[in-house]
């Protein structure tokens, strides 16, 4: 009878506890990021998509490659090299900016959606916790996307390399040029560039669009973007100022790697090699101090997702 009695007294909450005990951590994080690719198919489809259209364009590039590295037969290495690397450096600016233009979009969308179709009640109703969820839902645009998007570089950049490598070969030309880029060490380069920069510096940002995701019941977009815009234009107005608007330059276009400004994958004159000083980037207090930001963000989102009511 006691039994009984102490079965019928427990509450669902004290319940639920044990359940989510029951299950591991690692199966739950691993469940909760299945479900935002099975509800979030553009995270590896945009990038595909984007990898598509760069082959595309090169199919038609290498229609007139044989005739312009014969005209350039006469010029330095160091030029048919940089003519040779040009549709590379391409390739990585269009699947990283698709990438990192899904993450805003995914983020504004993470946590409103839910409410707006309703879906929250039944999430809400697994043994899984709202930090679990808002804290999976941050690991996609600060992990998921740029792994996923390098993936989908490093393959798209090895397809061209047979394509090209094809068509040099079969016109009568050397590929000792093409084989001797270093593509390689860019790909490696270009991961630590991408969790770095795309990941851990832009975490704040992200981290504020999963608040305001969270808060606002629709036009997230512009709640988002606006305040900081209209802060700008006030201080302008009023003091004839443009510290808030430098400010958020400096910050979203440059970042500490390797002191210079943030210049995105596929621009000429990008040299990674500069970017590539971990010890400098994980020792500024910028870094340190938007980590302690993105940290506010995600627990008032947390915290809204715990209390807010559907749409």
């Amino acid at each position: 009878m006691n039994t009984q009695t102490n079965t019928m007294s427990e509450s669902p909450l004290e319940s639920q506890a044990t359940t989510r005990m029951e299950i591991p951590l690692s199966r739950r994080i691993y469940w909760q990021l299945q479900r935002e690719l099975w509800e979030n198919r553009s995270i590896y489809l945009a990038p595909l998509v984007a990898a598509g259209v760069v082959l595309c364009g090169f199919l038609v590039h290498l229609m007139t490659l044989p005739h312009r590295m014969r005209a350039m037969s006469g010029l330095d290495l160091e030029k048919q090299r940089a003519a040779l690397e040009q549709p590379y450096q391409f390739a990585s600016g269009a699947i990283m900016v698709t990438a990192f233009i899904v993450g805003v979009f995914y983020s504004l969308e993470a946590l409103q959606s839910e409410r707006r179709d309703r879906s929250i009640l039944f999430w809400k109703s697994l043994p899984v916790s709202d930090l679990e969820t808002v804290l999976s839902k941050m690991s996609i645009p600060l992990l998921v996307l740029p792994l996923v998007a390098f993936a989908v570089l490093v393959a798209t950049q090895e397809f061209m390399l047979l394509l090209n490598t094809a068509v040099l070969a079969g016109s009568g030309l050397s590929t000792a040029t093409l084989w001797s880029l270093p593509l390689f060490q860019r790909s490696l380069m270009m991961l630590y560039h991408i969790l770095t920069v795309h990941g851990l510096w832009y975490a704040p940002f992200y981290g504020w669009l999963l608040l305001v995701s969270a808060w606002s019941r629709r036009m997230a977009f512009l709640w988002a973007f606006l305040p900081p815009v209209a802060i700008g234009v006030v201080e302008k107005i009023a003091f004839n100022t443009s510290y808030v608007a430098s400010f958020m330059g400096d910050w979203f276009t440059g970042g500490p790697a390797g002191g210079d400004p943030f210049v995105m994958p596929g621009h000429a004159s990008m040299d990674l090699m500069t970017h590539l000083t971990p010890g400098r980037f994980f020792t500024s207090p910028g870094l340190w101090i938007g980590f302690a930001v993105a940290a506010a963000c995600l627990a008032a989102a947390v915290r809204l997702r715990r209390y807010r009511e559907p749409n």
